[in-house]
């Protein structure tokens, strides 16, 4: 049995194509892009999905693999799956902001820890933030709203014929300031609670200078974050829930997949 050169070429193109949009979701998504996994798993992952779906992906118009422009494609579609990941990532950033702010606010920054997400040390409020926000995506089936998104861009958003404009760009680079503004919001409460604390040391030292508050204030101070953030651990769930909607609006739109 003979196998033409140019069907080699078709089924290599309708893999590869797809395959390097998938393998760019999969190097910048929550969990996945750890560096605790192996590039090897990702690739694995990368290549059963492409399978999984190259019967309902839209042809390649790739003809030649080996051209100048299908090396472009082929970048094109890595930035696709890779800004995608990424947004998710910011996602994931925020609650890691939110600890690192909280964690400089109780004096709790002192007890840093390995992220195995970025291979950097943080406060241990942010990384117990971050396993939190991680728990929630998997459990929220986030990674499936992710394959999904991808699966569906191929239709919406064809390899070699859509590309994104400058505006794009420039609202994903704008859309970086939800991450702040997120972490601002939940925060804030922890950071008003010790501020009404530090006042509270500051009343206590003015009446009785002979305490000497703040020898103590600073052990006080610790006790009292932690506190404050168990009570306000109720609210880690919605937080988390209006980013990641906000996230996925982002994305579809993006995509050109909104209904």
């Amino acid at each position: 049995m003979e196998v033409e050169l140019a069907t080699i070429n078709r089924f290599l193109a309708d893999m590869l194509l797809p395959f390097m949009r998938i393998s760019g979701l999969f190097v910048a998504m929550i969990g996945l892009s750890a560096k605790s996994i192996p590039p090897q798993v990702r690739a694995l992952l990368g290549i059963m999905l492409t399978l999984i779906i190259m019967p309902v992906v839209p042809p390649s118009p790739v003809e030649n693999l080996v051209d100048v422009g299908t090396f472009v494609i082929v970048i094109q579609q890595l930035l696709i799956g890779i800004v995608i990941g990424f947004i998710s990532m910011m996602v994931l950033n925020t609650f890691v902001l939110a600890g690192q702010i909280i964690a400089m606010q109780t004096g709790l920054g002192f007890a840093s820890i390995v992220d195995p997400v970025n291979g950097i040390n943080v406060p241990a409020v942010g990384q117990f933030y971050l396993i939190l926000a991680t728990l929630l995506f998997w459990t929220l089936d986030g990674h499936l709203s992710m394959i999904h998104m991808i699966v569906m861009s191929f239709e919406a958003f064809p390899i070699g014929e859509a590309w994104w404009t400058g505006e794009q760009f420039r609202d994903i680079a704008h859309w970086a300031g939800w991450m702040f503004f997120s972490a601002v919001t939940l925060s804030l409460a922890p950071i008003v609670s010790l501020l009404i604390v530090n006042l509270a040391f500051g009343v206590m030292t003015k009446a009785a200078p002979q305490l000497n508050i703040f020898s103590i204030g600073f052990s006080i101070a610790q006790v009292m974050g932690l506190l404050i953030i168990w009570i306000t651990l109720d609210n880690f769930t919605a937080h988390y829930e209006t980013q990641w909607l906000r996230a996925e609006q982002f994305m579809c739109e993006l995509l050109n997949i909104c209904p």
